[in-house]
């Protein structure tokens, strides 16, 4: 669930910071916003986590804190670096599922992703330690790559920055057009917290086009192709720098002091009666 996890508090902190709102139920959740729907996963361990940190000490500890330290702990679990996360985080009181679709999309190119970071604080190298970090391990449904299979943005071929031989495979995966076949975001160390992924990107084997842009774009020549390089020879570089991002992103807007709230179930906000 390492992967799920890291990619709850990416979804959280893009969309009003990092207050939780992607764990929030009802009508406006983001859990159904296109970039989270059948796809977002890791809610019953938040709420087994929440549970038992309840248990202890009640409405101490917020849910946003508690993202932010299991995905900490899932990159750490995983083979990868550790980090004081700094907490205090408070929880919103709203969803916001125009916001969660517009988070940032495996479709997008280099300069719109490069720009829907920079809206909240984060920048190229953000962009490329953060997406090697989320892609470095777990799996991505082939309905958000088939599309570079065939026909790619018309062309009548497939992606021609994508490795042949990944081309067949993946073919031969999503065949019988079920979009909810995986495949690893990093193809030969799927489960390990390491800088294989970007070697996968300097051999055309980048699962999402939002990870080879990095790499093989015209964009990317002037921006994020140098850092893949670095991270690709040097993973305690990738390591630090995935650190420093990780904070960074983790202080997305956060709420503080009587802002928001310390909810008792990270699916509702609180009761009336109970704040």
């Amino acid at each position: 669930m390492a992967a799920s996890l890291i990619r709850l508090h990416f979804h959280d902190c893009f969309v009003n910071g990092c207050d939780a709102s992607v764990l929030l139920d009802g009508s406006d959740s983001e859990k159904f916003a296109a970039p989270n729907r059948n796809s977002a996963r890791g809610f019953e361990v938040i709420d087994a986590i929440k549970t038992a940190v309840e248990r202890q000490c009640s409405g101490v500890v917020s849910c946003a804190d508690i993202l932010a330290i299991a995905a900490r702990d899932s990159v750490l679990l995983s083979g990868g670096p550790t980090w004081k996360v700094l907490l205090g985080r408070r929880d919103g009181l709203v969803a916001n599922q125009t916001g969660a679709n517009a988070l940032p999309s495996p479709f997008e190119g280099l300069n719109i992703l490069t720009a829907k970071f920079a809206a909240v604080g984060l920048n190229i190298t953000d962009l490329v330690s953060l997406s090697g970090g989320a892609h470095t391990i777990g799996l991505a449904k082939c309905a958000f790559f088939s599309n570079r299979l065939s026909n790619f943005s018309g062309t009548g071929a497939p992606d021609a920055t994508m490795d042949t031989s990944l081309v067949s495979e993946l073919r031969s995966l999503c065949a019988n057009g079920d979009g909810n076949n995986t495949a690893p975001l990093d193809r030969n160390s799927i489960d390990l917290f390491d800088n294989h992924y970007f070697q996968n990107l300097i051999n055309n084997k980048g699962l999402l086009s939002s990870d080879q842009i990095l790499y093989s774009s015209d964009e990317a020549k002037s921006t994020t192709k140098s850092l893949v390089e670095s991270y690709s020879s040097n993973s305690n570089l990738f390591f630090a720098n995935f650190v420093n991002s990780m904070i960074k992103m983790g202080n997305v807007s956060p709420l503080t002091g009587t802002n928001g709230e310390i909810r008792k179930n990270c699916r509702a906000v609180n009761s009336l009666t109970e704040i």
